[in-house]
């Protein structure tokens, strides 16, 4: 784009010039892929409502658990290890912070706790023998208090380190088998969740109009009851409650609203599903399950005392998440106009498969179908795309009278002849046999005959005119020595033959479309129809006329102009049909 310079630069518009290529196959494809795009951007479209401004949803969550479950006396070994009773909602129920509920499964008590010196429950650290065994003041992070130094006797012949904690001190038991709250299996949770679209100015909640309170959630048979039975949600996770129960687990309880909100198909419920979130490799678990510790105090005799309480159970974490959409024309437009890039892929596929004509094992594959399938993509391949090659002070073009092809060299010479340099061969433009009409008439001038005398009798003139000694690299014999400086000299040794044999300035053709006085003192004046020729100024410019329409002929395109070297035998026989007085020639000079 050309950089503004006024206001006539700006108020422009400019648009891309396209190749139409009428071909049934890439035709057919075109559409096919054109029917797929519009189809998947359609499904896409409905499916998913893209064309909805969507708003993520914003809730609270508030719930209640219900049930009872009785729990009986345990003796080991004679030793009372729970007091059974009835555990109701206020027993088995904590309060968590956010969107989370738990419920007490299993338990384990000890009782009677006072603040005192005792033996701490023994174990690897803290059995001794004698009390050097212990440490005054030392406190372990899994101890139960602070050790005083001491080495007493906990049961029998065992001893361990005394401590001063609340005595006696918490032992260090497995959880109970089965859960002593096995029954909270059936116990069952409402789940109130209100939901606002701040955006929409829409909210809403779980708990439909009518709700029948004795129901409760099943996946088919009722999706949308809020009351969940415990061992329901583990049975949909495959899991059992039972198992869980013992040493406690994480459950998560997934709420998600998929809001539709326009008038025409208003559509906003929730859809429940759960989800096992703690480890369920338990015995691989460093600290498996879900537990913590509270403490109940009061007093006896004055005296302060609590009950320890190590509690396992389930928590619930209930997330919410989903979004609420409605209709926006903005967002339809900005769909569809993402979604007409798609339509882009039928033209990349289709210009992959008309590339593919210049890969290797294209062209050198074997079998009819690949002629068939190579030969119609170069075609297009040419009418397509055009090669630019980037333009280097070591760029050159050389063509030769007796190769069909233009040779192109890139590379410093080093005091080489042109003549002898190695290039990659590119394929000579077509004719456009168009451009003959556009010639000046001294163009179709009937050649003369070979019964001409005047004509034969020049041409006699022009072969006698050979040098006597030509150059080493010349293949024609008319080419003469460089009179230019030695790192300028390669530039100019090159012959219009690559083999030995006649040179091209010996064709009628050179003396017509390239010296012939007439035709390009008409071109000149073609274009300057008032230009005045003096003979000094004259020469300049149609010497230069003169090696332009050389390289027109010759190399068949003008782009190729600024780095097409002469052939000396040409570029001397045009010095001497129109010659410059007095000054050496200058010679090729890259205009980069």
């Amino acid at each position: 784009m050309p950089a503004c310079c006024s206001w006539n630069d700006v108020c422009q518009y400019e648009t891309n010039k396209v190749t139409r290529i009428q071909s049934m196959n890439y035709g057919t494809l075109k559409w096919f892929l054109h029917v797929i795009v519009f189809f998947y951007v359609s499904f896409a479209l409905v499916t998913d409502k893209l064309y909805q401004r969507k708003e993520p949803v914003i809730s609270s969550v508030h719930t209640k658990v219900k049930g009872v479950a009785e729990v009986k006396e345990i003796v080991e070994n004679g030793v009372r290890k729970v007091v059974g009773g009835i555990f109701d909602t206020a027993d088995y129920t904590f309060p968590l912070q956010g969107n989370s509920f738990f419920v007490m499964t299993n338990f384990l008590k000890t009782e009677g706790q006072v603040q005192g010196l005792c033996p701490e429950y023994p174990t690897r650290r803290t059995l001794c023998s004698s009390d050097r065994n212990c440490r005054k003041g030392w406190m372990d992070p899994q101890s139960r208090g602070i050790q005083t130094g001491r080495c007493v006797v906990y049961r029998g012949s065992q001893k361990t380190c005394e401590v001063s904690a609340w005595c006696p001190t918490e032992a260090v038991e497995e959880a109970p088998r089965p859960a002593l709250l096995a029954s909270a299996e059936n116990f069952t949770v409402l789940i109130k969740n209100n939901i606002d679209f701040p955006g929409h100015k829409y909210n809403t909640r779980n708990i439909l109009p009518g709700l029948n309170i004795s129901c409760t959630f099943h996946k088919t048979q009722d999706p949308q009851c809020p009351i969940f039975r415990l061992g329901d949600i583990f049975r949909q996770t495959g899991d059992n409650f039972s198992d869980v129960a013992v040493q406690g687990g994480i459950m998560g309880i997934e709420i998600y609203w998929d809001c539709n909100l326009d008038r025409w198909f208003h559509h906003c419920r929730p859809r429940y599903s759960f989800r096992r979130l703690d480890d369920k490799n338990v015995n691989e678990s460093l600290y498996p399950g879900y537990n913590f510790r509270y403490a109940k105090y009061y007093k006896e005799n004055n005296v302060e005392k609590r009950t320890l309480i190590k509690v396992f159970g389930i928590r619930f974490d209930i997330l919410v998440f989903g979004t609420g959409g409605k209709f926006a024309l903005i967002q339809l437009i900005v769909y569809i106009g993402s979604s007409l890039s798609y339509f882009g892929l039928a033209t990349v596929f289709i210009d992959f498969l008309i590339n593919t004509y210049s890969s290797d094992c294209c062209r050198s594959c074997i079998y009819p179908c690949c002629s068939t399938y190579c030969k119609p993509n170069e075609y297009y391949y040419r009418k397509k795309y055009e090669s630019v090659v980037e333009p280097k002070r070591t760029l050159k073009y050389v063509s030769f009278v007796d190769e069909p092809h233009i040779l192109m060299v890139d590379m410093q010479l080093k005091g080489k002849s042109l003549q002898d340099a190695k290039g990659q061969e590119i394929p000579r433009p077509p004719l456009d046999f168009t451009d003959l009409s556009r010639l000046p008439v001294s163009f179709l001038d009937p050649f003369p005959s070979p019964g001409d005398a005047e004509e034969l009798q020049l041409l006699h003139k022009e072969a006698a005119a050979r040098p006597k000694e030509s150059p080493g690299w010349c293949q024609c014999g008319r080419c003469l020595p460089s009179r230019l400086s030695e790192s300028r000299r390669c530039l100019e040794e090159l012959c219009c033959r690559r083999k030995p044999g006649a040179c091209i300035t010996t064709s009628l053709l050179f003396d017509k479309v390239v010296l012939s006085k007439p035709t390009l003192q008409f071109l000149l004046r073609y274009q300057e129809p008032l230009l005045a020729l003096d003979e000094e100024a004259t020469n300049s410019r149609l010497r230069r006329y003169a090696y332009r329409y050389y390289i027109a002929w010759r190399f068949g395109s003008q782009d190729l102009a600024d780095f097409a070297i002469l052939p000396s035998c040409c570029r001397w026989r045009i010095r001497k049909a129109f010659p410059k007085s007095g000054a050496q020639y200058g010679g090729f000079r890259s205009p980069y």
